[in-house]
This record gives structure tokens, C-alpha cells and sequence, in this order.
């Protein structure tokens, strides 16, 4: 019986890292990590790509909708981490536009639960009051990270080149120490967070890890997002 029970596992294991490996343009991976949260992945192998647009929609055929463009759309490996769907079954398609004007939809696709990566966000036992106050100002001096960073269009950017290789999570903070969440096992070597997963402006800290090992512990500064 246990060695069924091994089997089993072994092989929902393996087929766990089959479907989320991800693909090459056309093809992308849509997974959903848990906690309303859509990660968008894919492999570029296109030589010059101008635009690439993550769209959703509530049906395959029907109207999408934009979700974001990504800042840099000839990275090698890209993606989003989506947190404002309405639901998790949405269709999600890619718009891609290369050089002279070519440009061409993917397939679109419905998200894949990933039962091997989880996204867990703690609960806090009593709410912090709210505090109205003003955002503080970036001090001069200030030398970002260059894993974790808010990218010139405001949002925050994992940036690990060897994701594919190690086995990296990143918990984020406010900047009193309180826990926010943690995104763990990233497959992605560019990843994009929606700014809805930190709720304001203002600092946050992280701490990278590979496994268990502390990489780094440093602070980026998010802008006002209302």
C-alpha cells in the first residue's frame, strides 16, 4: 500500500513539473499559485519583440481586456503575477507585436492549478489601525536591489536570471516589520507583481531566499497607488 501511495506521488510529482514548465512563444503557462493569484509565464526565442500584452477575458471568444504590457518584452523569460481577476477561471491570451508591424494573438487559456507552488499570505490577529499620513520622501543616496525593485513603471520587478536553476521565494513586509505574503518557488527569471498585493505607497522590505538560505534583505519604495 505504501508503495502505491509512493508511486502515486512520484508521478503526480512529475506531471506537477511537466504542465508548469514553461513554454516557448506562441505557447505560455497560466498558473493559479493559490490565494487569487494568476501567474502569467513564458520563453521568448523571437529575435526583436516591440510589445507584449497580457489580456483576460470572461470567455475565449469575447472581449479582452489588457492587463498590463511588460516592461521589457525581449527578455528571454518573462512574467505576471495577476491579482485582480475576478475569478480564476478567466481566458487569458498573450498580444504580441514584433518588428514592422507583424503582430499575432496566442491561443487563449484557462489557469492550471499548481498543487506544488503555494503563494500564503498569514493572518494578522488584530488590524493596525488605520494611519493617514504622508508618503516619506526616498532618501538621497538610496541604492535599490537588482533582484527586487520597483521598474520605471511603478511596479514592483522580481529580476533573477538563474531562477530556472535554484529555488527562490521572496517574503515582503511593511515597513514595520509586519508579515504581507510570500511568493515561493519561482519558475519565472522576470516577474512582474500587480501593486494590489501591497495595498499602499510608501516602503516595504523583502528577504530572498534560496531554499532556506538568506540571499539578501533589503527595501524598495512603491509610489502612491491611488
Amino acid at each position: 500500500m505504501r508503495l502505491i501511495k509512493y508511486i502515486f506521488f512520484v508521478f503526480s510529482f512529475l506531471l506537477s513539473i511537466t504542465a508548469f514548465s514553461q513554454d516557448t512563444l506562441p505557447k505560455f503557462s497560466v498558473r493559479n499559485v493559490g490565494k487569487q493569484r494568476i501567474i502569467v509565464g513564458w520563453v521568448n526565442n523571437y529575435e526583436l519583440v516591440k510589445q507584449i500584452s497580457i489580456q483576460r477575458s470572461f470567455d475565449s471568444l469575447g472581449i479582452y481586456k489588457t492587463v498590463i504590457s511588460v516592461t521589457d518584452p525581449n527578455a528571454k523569460q518573462n512574467g505576471f503575477a495577476d491579482t485582480k481577476a475576478p475569478n480564476d477561471h478567466m481566458y487569458y491570451r498573450l498580444f504580441v507585436v514584433q518588428d514592422k508591424g507583424v503582430f499575432f494573438f496566442t491561443t487563449p487559456k484557462k489557469p492550471i492549478l499548481d498543487t506544488v507552488v503555494a503563494v500564503t499570505k498569514e493572518e494578522k490577529l488584530e488590524p493596525a489601525p488605520e494611519v493617514v499620513k504622508t508618503e516619506p520622501p526616498k532618501p538621497t543616496g538610496f541604492v535599490p536591489s537588482v533582484n527586487v525593485f520597483t521598474n520605471k513603471e511603478g511596479y514592483v520587478y522580481l529580476n533573477l536570471p538563474d531562477a530556472g536553476e535554484k529555488k527562490y521565494r521572496v517574503k515582503f513586509f511593511e515597513e514595520d516589520g509586519s508579515f504581507l505574503f510570500e511568493i515561493k518557488d519561482i519558475k519565472e527569471k522576470g516577474l512582474t507583481l500587480d501593486n494590489a498585493n501591497f495595498f499602499h505607497g510608501g516602503w516595504f522590505h523583502f528577504e530572498l531566499y534560496n531554499d532556506e538560505k538568506l540571499l539578501e534583505k533589503h527595501k524598495f519604495y512603491l509610489a502612491k497607488l491611488f
